[in-house]
């Protein structure tokens, strides 16, 4: 995959100055273009070899274009902050918002590369990190992100002798570190691992382009052209919204026998005052002395998402839980509609940037599931963004679950009936009224079509790694009991 960037490309410093004032100029009225519409970002990976000048070329990107409009980021090992979360949480926060540009040194592919070539990790490992960053970067495209992926490329000789010649000259030494030095040792292993790297994940929405880095003036040229082709392509054939026209679609997964997962909860299920009273106390007890252990304050936190039926007592569940806990040590994340910062993100990223560090809980009020619950049901997204969302939610929960994360997600489930009988007492009672809503009167016109949304959730989001608990909540003694229980087990079984 590198032997054309190994060919000695050269253009002369004439012909750069000759073609690089149009260039400029192209690149910041498609720059300015892109703010203006704010249809998407722009990502820009800038991986490669040691003295490649991946530092020099973006520099020349930000005093070609206007630097106000790009976001630079230089990732090296993770900090302290960053390694109690799981590894693409720092990816995630500096994610562009659509109408800007992004540049990531050293991105996602850094540590799995030098994992392998340092021995620390197998070839399983890495295959299993590149399925993982597939389908990260199809997300991405998907969620309407366009991506650049460029790799600066030198052969052995050509990096020996730019390392050295960085290192002869006093105004560039403190460029060359023992690490480049160290990595050039291996440079035959590196551009093994990293040849089947790039060969993996060169996809048709997200390809490399690999760039040869001896010359300055090729490999500004080469990256500003591509840049400049791939943003006036998108920008010039960018297609209409069409969410606005979306049309009825069908449930996913009806049962042939019409038989439901939710349709087999016993809802009458109750407990007592007196026995709820005690075995409150109990479970708050164990669950605070959990939370208390040095284990878990060093190795695990906890993730609990709360969904479920209007009205169905997610709010009462949680205070439940937070009244168990010191108040440093939980966040109460309540999801309402995107705002519009959000908005201009991809739609899993106001979660991840509330992922908790070790020996804290996030505790969401509504979550990611509203991409296949709310989305879906008023059509606020395409059938393909919902049923792709499946598998996005999956590979998001499983890379907390990996990171130590304790993943627990309930869905309170009430009767129509007993949801009409909360809905009317709320109305009624004057400190309750802002909990009702016309929303929640209109939504429940579309009970059916949500009940069925719900069944499809639990079957394609139930997992091994964060299965869902689902919660009888007619009796809310019962509902609280049982989530209380629930992720008290299982922070019990992690530790």
């Amino acid at each position: 995959m590198f032997e054309s960037a190994e060919l000695g490309h050269k253009i002369s410093k004439t012909r750069f100055k000759r073609e690089s004032p149009a260039l400029r100029e192209a690149l910041l009225d498609a720059q300015y273009d892109l703010k203006q519409a704010a249809a998407f970002p722009v990502v820009i990976l800038i991986n490669g070899v040691d003295g490649a000048g991946k530092g020099e070329t973006v520099n020349l990107l930000n005093a070609w274009m206007d630097p106000r409009l790009i976001q630079t980021h230089s990732f090296g090992p993770p900090s302290e902050e960053e390694r109690e979360r799981p590894p693409m949480w720092r990816f995630w926060r500096t994610l562009p918002p659509k109408g800007r540009v992004g540049v990531l040194f050293g991105s996602w592919y850094t540590e799995p590369i030098l994992r392998r070539v340092s021995g620390n990790g197998k070839q399983p490992e890495l295959d299993k990190n590149i399925s993982e960053i597939l389908h990260f970067e199809r997300m991405l495209v998907r969620e309407g992100a366009l991506l650049f992926k460029f790799w600066f490329h030198l052969s052995k000789a050509q990096q020996r002798s730019r390392l050295t010649e960085l290192e002869k000259d006093p105004a560039t030494r403190w460029r060359v570190t023992e690490t480049d030095w160290e990595h050039y040792k291996h440079y035959d292993k590196f551009r093994r691992v990293s040849q089947h790297t790039l060969r993996e994940t060169s996809v048709g929405d997200a390809p490399w382009i690999v760039v040869e880095g001896k010359d300055p003036e090729y490999r500004s040229l080469t990256v500003a052209k591509a840049l400049l082709a791939g943003m006036r392509s998108r920008l010039d054939h960018e297609p209409a919204d069409s969410v606005a026209a979306l049309s009825e679609t069908p449930p996913l997964l009806a049962p042939i026998d019409g038989v439901r997962v939710l349709d087999c909860l016993d809802l009458s299920q109750s407990i007592s005052k007196d026995t709820y009273e005690k075995a409150l106390e109990e479970w708050q007890g164990k669950l605070n002395l959990l939370t208390r252990q040095a284990k878990f304050k060093k190795k695990r936190s906890v993730v609990a998402v709360f969904e479920g039926n209007d009205a169905a007592g997610k709010g009462g569940s949680i205070r439940r839980i937070t009244a168990a806990l010191d108040a440093r040590q939980y966040q109460v994340i309540p999801v309402a509609a995107p705002t519009e910062e959000e908005r201009a993100q991809p739609y899993l990223w106001r979660f991840w940037r509330h992922v908790p560090r070790k020996g804290h809980f996030a505790l969401f009020d509504r979550s990611w599931y509203g991409r296949v619950l709310v989305e879906r049901v008023e059509r606020f997204c395409s059938q393909a963004d919902w049923m792709r969302a499946y598998s996005e939610i999956n590979d998001f929960e499983e890379q907390l679950a990996e990171s130590s994360v304790v993943v627990v997600k309930f869905w309170l489930s009430v009767s129509e009936d007993e949801q009409l009988k909360r809905f009317e007492e709320r109305q009624k009672t004057s400190f309750k009224r802002f909990k009702i809503t016309e929303d929640d009167w209109r939504n429940r016109k579309n009970w059916e079509a949500y009940s069925q949304a719900v069944h499809d959730m639990v079957e394609r989001t139930s997992t091994e790694h964060a299965p869902w608990t689902l919660v009888e909540a007619n009796d809310k003694n019962h509902a609280r009991l049982k989530i209380l229980r629930t992720l008290t087990e299982a922070i019990e079984a992690s530790l």
